[in-house]
């Protein structure tokens, strides 16, 4: 089993692998501080335990997965938080990309659109005292309009198109992470930015493999309204 030094090692190579997509050589020191301190054998099945710090996807259950480290690191680093942000997260998962976002910003909310990894991520985050994260059970491609504007938003499942709905609800100035693409391979990591004006410009940083952005939400026995 990898340690989270070890996993904070690979990330630094990947990091340095990937520069000529992604134009940057590191990942910055407060984000891959984060990373260390969040518990990323928390937020796996006690199965999985023993690769719970290898840079590469997990499953959690439902069809879904806990993201690659690197690319959870290259996401929250693309957004270049300085610390009072209200941050919208889309397909909130186990809760993992939450927990790394909730120690660089004041606010995170997190959406997932299974009802039962909601519960769990619930009960997960508070055990562990994320306080500034509100997890809630909805459709990724609505948003949350009545928590809107956000400052940025972190998409962790890939959409066909960017949703209006999503770029709606970012700040003038903010930016979105979010994979384009199809199901499969054939996927792009974008980064976005509002101007002032309200335009939208858009840079291409890295081919990916997300799982889907489902436009539909799925309910639990266990889930409470």
């Amino acid at each position: 089993m990898l340690t989270a030094k070890e996993m904070i090692e690979a990330i630094e190579v990947e990091a340095k692998i990937s520069s000529s997509w992604t134009g940057r050589r590191k990942i910055s020191d407060k984000v891959l501080t984060a990373m260390a301190n969040v518990p990323r054998h928390e937020f796996v099945s006690e199965a999985l335990q023993h690769s719970a710090y290898d840079n590469c996807p997990l499953p959690i259950g439902y069809g879904q997965t806990i993201s690659q480290p690197f690319i959870v690191a290259l996401m929250t680093d693309l957004l270049a938080l300085r610390g009072d942000e209200v941050v919208l997260e889309v397909g909130a998962g186990s809760g993992y990309q939450a927990a790394v976002l909730s120690q660089l910003v004041k606010k995170v909310y997190g959406m997932e659109n299974v009802a039962q990894l909601v519960v769990t991520a619930r009960s997960r985050l508070q055990r562990l005292g994320y306080g500034n994260i509100e997890l809630v059970w909805g459709n990724g491609y609505q948003g949350l309009p009545d928590k809107a504007p956000f400052d940025a938003i972190l998409v962790a499942a890939t959409a066909p198109y960017v949703p209006k709905e999503l770029l709606d609800q970012l700040r003038p100035g903010g930016k979105m992470i979010i994979p384009v693409g199809s199901q499969g391979y054939d996927q792009q990591l974008q980064l976005l930015q509002k101007t002032p004006l309200g335009e939208i410009e858009t840079r291409a940083v890295l081919p990916v493999a997300f799982v889907p952005l489902v436009d539909q939400m799925f309910s639990d026995a266990s889930m409470q309204a």
